[in-house]
């Protein structure tokens, strides 16, 4: 994995990640997270994409002014395809990550060939009046969201099943014991790696924001092919978002998933994430390979 950052005007940078070579997919990454995801990468890895994932605003070494709306955001994440010399890609904007996604592909649809929505926030999310709202201002502030992740992050790693279990329920409507039957060996590892990563910053202060800048003309306006991937289950992101993303945008396809909740990568099931995204890919790649209208990754200088 390559680290690089982009200058941008007054002195804001993007920080960015690039792996791997070949058809290149921009990755919007969900809240607490940074240019260093990992969920769903590999199986797209080993498909021959190149994928491109710049922390959002807030988060990592992005600066948070980006964050100011999500024109702005947006405008810097166009700025980083000119940079990199691509004219146009995939999209996948993940959970919080959503907004931004079908911001960019609203106000540049020259530039996008699909969009995915994986467990993606479409339109108003948490508010003042949530009780996950309120948490959330006060447990990933900046200066306080550092020491609970480190917290999180050291229990986790000694005691994953423990703390799986504990945190489940914000990931979900079922109850631990279906939760359970269906986890697999290697999810309690991928488990404790996403607690070792994850951060707050800034980023997700700004995520509590710009869910409310979406509106139905946005969704409207996103005319490429979308896929819209939710889990039947999910207890972060309320289906509900799907099916409004559903009903508003023109070509839009609805894959509703039967995994345990909001992390579609883990557990019996994710299979199916992969298969069904990898298919939707490779569909719209023959067509962009045809028209000549995207540049893969590898043939950048």
């Amino acid at each position: 994995m390559k680290i690089e950052f982009l200058t941008l005007s007054e002195g804001t940078r993007l920080q960015y990640s690039i792996r791997g070579e070949g058809q290149p997919i921009l990755v919007l990454h969900g809240g607490h997270s940074n240019c260093t995801e990992e969920f769903g990468y590999q199986a797209l890895l080993d498909a021959g994409y190149s994928l491109i994932t710049p922390s959002r605003p807030g988060y990592g070494e992005t600066s948070r002014e980006l964050g100011e709306s999500l024109r702005t955001a947006c405008q810097a994440y166009e700025e980083l395809l000119r940079h990199l010399q691509i004219k146009k890609l995939h999209v996948i904007a993940v959970s919080a990550g959503g907004p931004s996604g079908i911001f960019f592909a609203s106000q540049y649809p020259q530039r996008i060939c699909t969009l995915t929505l994986q467990s993606a926030v479409t339109g108003p999310w948490l508010t003042s009046k949530d009780k996950e709202y309120k948490a959330a201002k006060i447990l990933f502030r900046p200066g306080v969201e550092a020491y609970v992740w480190k917290l999180l992050a050291s229990v986790t790693d000694r005691f994953p099943r423990y703390m799986f279990k504990q945190m489940a329920s914000s990931f979900t409507k079922l109850p631990w014991r279906e939760v359970e039957s269906y986890l697999l060996p290697e999810d309690l590892e991928a488990f404790r790696a996403m607690n070792r990563r994850q951060r707050s910053g800034h980023g997700f202060i700004i995520d509590l924001v710009h869910p409310g800048q979406i509106e139905i003309q946005h969704l409207q306006n996103v005319t490429c092919p979308v896929l819209i991937m939710h889990s039947r289950q999910d207890g972060t992101v309320p289906l509900e978002h799907a099916h409004r993303a559903s009903k508003h945008m023109p070509n839009a396809q609805l894959c509703l998933l039967d995994t345990w909740g909001h992390l579609i990568w883990l557990g019996k099931g994710s299979e199916q994430v992969n298969q069904e995204l990898l298919s939707f890919l490779s569909q719209w790649d023959k067509n962009t390979n045809e028209s000549e209208t995207s540049v893969p990754l590898s043939r950048i200088d």
